[in-house]
């Protein structure tokens, strides 16, 4: 059955596209190897190999649209995947979205409809032996790049100070906040993506330590030094595919998470996210 955004279009650039809306797929990895789609015979690009995915429809997220298309043409169970991140590729009027995530444990995955005449996992050494169809092969250099994920670890003590709303009388009233404010995030520019889904990790000390986790944020209880708590917990997070990002103006501080491979950013831009 064909759904609303089942359409031929022509972008900017005069390139045929299948997508009135624009278009999805999902890049899904694990232990170095991604899950990659042979296309059926009756498929665009016939027996290439790419990503699960499709045409998004009408106001449909691009999330929305890769997990929706995998499900369908695919028996990968979907709500076990952890999102990442999304990279966009922008052909002036018409976009394609990657959905990258991963997989806590790898699935046998087998073929769920028509679309579909092979699922294969392929160690990410090994994609660009396959015959890749086209649009996958030219994006491939970059959507491997971003096979990994983000982690956002805040220094809650600096942020808080950074913005003036009374704070001062009520620390564990304004860390609450800023948590609830982090938890509502939508995803975050962060490199190598367009826009990341980090891990969530906040650091709270003295008067806010006993702010407690949400859904999508994690409290790290800081029981003497703060700043020694957040060099810690980025050495613990600081691993091989894992990009640390801390939020602080600490210089220092700064100094000492560069050190252990973290990247750094202001208050004042997550600030401005919230």
């Amino acid at each position: 059955m064909l759904r609303e955004g089942d359409q031929f279009v022509q972008c900017g650039l005069g390139h045929r596209h299948w997508g009135k809306f624009g278009a999805a797929g999902l890049l899904v990895h694990h232990d170095g190897a991604v899950l990659l789609q042979q296309r059926s015979a009756m498929s665009l690009g016939p027996e290439t190999w790419g990503l699960f995915g499709g045409a998004r429809d009408r106001d449909e997220a691009a999330v929305a649209t890769a997990l929706r298309e995998t499900a369908e043409e695919s028996t990968l169970d979907v709500s076990a995947v952890r999102l990442h991140g999304v990279l966009r590729e922008d052909h002036d009027g018409w976009h394609y979205d990657t959905v990258v995530g991963d997989l806590p444990e790898r699935q046998d995955v087998a073929p769920g409809d028509w679309e579909t005449k092979d699922a294969r996992w392929v160690p990410a050494d090994e994609v660009e032996d396959f015959d890749l169809f086209p649009p996958f092969a030219a994006a491939w250099p970059r959507v491997r790049a971003a096979i990994r994920r983000t982690v956002l670890v805040v220094d809650t003590a600096n942020v808080m100070g950074s913005r003036n709303d009374g704070w001062w009388r009520d620390r564990h009233g304004a860390a609450t906040r800023l948590r609830d404010q982090i938890d509502k995030l939508d995803g975050v520019p962060l490199a190598p993506f367009d826009v990341a889904f980090p891990e969530l990790v906040m650091i709270v000390e003295g008067k806010a330590k006993d702010v407690g986790d949400t859904d999508h944020v994690r409290t790290v209880r800081a029981e003497h030094d703060g700043d020694d708590t957040i060099v810690e917990t980025v050495n613990q997070l600081t691993a091989p595919g894992v990009d640390v990002h801390v939020v602080t103006a600490d210089r220092e501080l700064k100094r000492r998470c560069a050190a252990q491979g973290a990247r750094t950013l202001g208050p004042r831009w997550l600030l401005d996210l919230l």
